[in-house]
């Protein structure tokens, strides 16, 4: 499922409104995935999963107007509306009814993600979906499932990894919602997961998720920081958070860049893949230990987790994902005036066309308007 994202007040229960479900979005929801080159048990749990959250869709306008609501869930609903017009208005995204509706989700997760990667190679195990093309990840609504899937991979000589997706995006297909677990996190998180997800429904190369996702990354983080300027003033404690958040993501992308460009190495090495394996142990235990280091002084580190995490191959290949190339993506801003809409309508002329799009967003720092 396109637009996974992973990052983290009660959960607001709603009463159900068939209205906001019809069966001919249901049938239109399954050719979708009918349609997708997936296994009939992945296509029908997906699409029932996906319907109840349709389903359940209430408008956060009469939400609001409930006596019972709590001020923080009411102070994070108004802020999720002012993101959803400022992305409009002030960004030209494509928002249409997304993040206008409310839907209870009545789990802890709503869906769960697996990522697979050969033992020496970073190039990623992808799924084939109509419209998006090869995917490096796929959805799951499943815990059991995911880790099924994960257990087949790992017989077949692949490393694993399978993370928790509070949130994604349907690329425009659908209206999304907004689900219940994103009211946990603090105002800066929420709005920067909501300015990734229209980005995705705004534009998205097929075939070249890891462009997709750190454009939206950067777009979420950029826009927010933009928001919560305009809404809170410059220096106010959102915009700076908004700011910390973002130079976090620069500094651990340059990271990861390190850490990738070293493993590079040692796998196009002419050396026995025995010895590969052990010395790719050698550089996620020496990369670990030098971030540990980097960041011991600021123990809030959106990324502190990872000197402690399990790392494989597939691990690294999410975070590529998430995190190549933010560095471009900021140059780009600075160099067309940190103008983000103009930027975005750059990239939308510029990379849907070219054999890569990350050199065609290069091309554009050395191009004059």
């Amino acid at each position: 499922m396109p637009g996974l994202r992973s990052k983290t007040s009660s959960p607001l229960k709603l009463k159900f409104h068939i209205s906001n479900f019809s069966p001919l979005l249901f049938i239109s929801l399954l050719s979708v995935f009918l349609l997708s080159g997936c296994s009939p048990l992945y296509i029908f749990q997906a699409a029932y999963e996906q319907g109840k959250i349709l389903w359940r869709r209430e408008s956060i306008e009469r939400v609001l107007q409930r006596p019972d609501l709590d001020l923080e869930t009411k102070e994070k609903l108004k802020l999720v509306l002012a993101v959803r017009e400022y992305a409009g208005e002030s960004l030209r995204l494509r928002v249409g009814r997304s993040y206008a509706s409310y839907s209870y989700v009545d789990r802890p997760v709503v869906s769960y993600v697996l990522m697979a990667a050969p033992k020496t190679d970073l190039d990623p195990y992808t799924w084939w979906f109509l419209f998006v093309g090869r995917v490096p990840y796929k959805g799951f609504f499943s815990e059991q499932a995911a880790k099924t899937e994960a257990v087949s991979l790992q017989a077949q000589g692949y490393d694993t990894y399978v993370r928790t997706a509070p949130a994604y995006s349907t690329l425009g297909w659908f209206d999304d919602p907004l689900l219940a677990h994103l009211l946990r996190y603090d105002k800066v998180t929420l709005a920067e997961v909501i300015f990734h997800e229209l980005l995705h429904s705004t534009f998205f190369v097929k075939g070249a998720v890891d462009f997709n996702e750190s454009l939206a990354n950067f777009v979420g983080n950029r826009a927010a920081i933009l928001f919560f300027r305009d809404r809170y003033g410059e220096g106010s404690p959102e915009h700076l958070r908004a700011n910390q958040a973002w130079e976090e993501e620069l500094e651990f992308s340059l990271f990861i860049t390190e850490m990738v460009r070293s493993l590079r190495d040692l796998y196009g090495k002419d050396v026995a893949e025995e010895e590969k394996l052990q010395l790719r142990v050698e550089i996620f235990s020496r990369s670990q230990k030098e971030w540990s280091r980097r960041i011991e002084s600021r123990p809030t580190h959106q990324y502190r987790g990872f000197s402690k995490q399990s790392v494989n191959n597939a691990v690294i290949a999410h975070y590529l994902l998430y995190v190549k190339d933010l560095a471009l993506f900021e140059s780009l801003y600075q160099a067309k005036g940190k103008d983000l809409p103009r930027l975005l309508e750059l990239i939308e002329e510029s990379v849907p066309n070219s054999r890569d799009p990350f050199d065609a967003a290069r091309e554009l720092l050395h191009k004059r308007e």
